[in-house]
């Protein structure tokens, strides 16, 4: 009786030093704002051995999953966040950003969706859903989208460059060419949007000086498709 006395008493001073839920949370938390992603998991997975349905520690862990790329890992994780905890629009838009990497453009612009009506406040939604609705090849509805993110903030170089990409699927080039102008004034090193600008100048308007501009410059950032442009329409390319 003694020698289980003993057991029994070592087990209730183990179980009272055991980290309670929230200080595993606020570690995994600390991991995260490290970014050591692999060690926050161990910490939430830790609070999930003891709480399966802990809503935060679920979505938490999906984050620390999608910062080291596994997306499709991520998925189900972001699932049972929203099993757990429907009303919040985290799980909803982190799930929708993961289907957006996977190029599951449908699922995301779902999920943006819903995050969207959960907490119209987060502005995010909109360029993301942007995104999946250009994949998608939604062109009205991605100027929708692109639009309202440039009501929060209008000096966002990749929106106005999404923008542009949006107007000339949709047969806009004057509307896409102003687009991509404000891309590259915001941010010069945007070597698509100088290709996109150039390419347009010449095909849409016959601008092959300022059109070969713009690709040279294209090229010198790296942008090797403007090449084959360069060398067929600009003289001494």
């Amino acid at each position: 009786m003694k020698n289980l006395w003993i057991v029994w008493f070592l087990t209730l001073i183990i179980s009272a030093c055991s980290p309670s839920e929230e200080e595993l949370m606020q570690a995994g938390i600390q991991k995260m704002d490290e970014q050591n992603w692999p060690e926050a998991i161990s910490y939430f997975d830790r609070v999930l051995e003891q709480n399966p349905t802990q809503a935060t520690a679920l979505n938490a862990k999906g984050v620390a999953l999608f910062q080291q790329s596994e997306y499709q890992e991520a998925i189900p994780v972001f699932s049972a966040a929203i099993e757990a905890d429907s009303a919040s629009y985290k799980p909803w838009f982190n799930r929708a950003n993961a289907n957006l990497e996977l190029k599951n453009f449908k699922e995301a612009v779902a999920d943006y969706n819903m995050a969207n009506g959960l907490d119209p406040e987060q502005t995010d939604v909109y360029y993301n859903r942007g995104l999946a609705l250009l994949g998608l090849e939604e062109y009205e509805d991605a100027l929708f989208d692109f639009d309202m993110a440039l009501q929060v903030n209008p000096n966002q170089a990749l929106v106005h460059f999404n923008k542009g990409k949006a107007q000339l699927g949709n047969n806009d080039p004057m509307g896409a060419m102003e687009s991509l102008t404000n891309a590259v004034n915001l941010d010069g090193k945007n070597a698509a949007a100088y290709y996109l600008l150039g390419v347009t100048r010449m095909s849409a308007l016959g601008e092959e000086e300022e059109g070969c501009a713009d690709l040279k410059m294209a090229l010198s950032l790296g942008y090797t498709e403007a090449k084959s442009w360069i060398d067929e329409f600009c003289e001494n390319g």
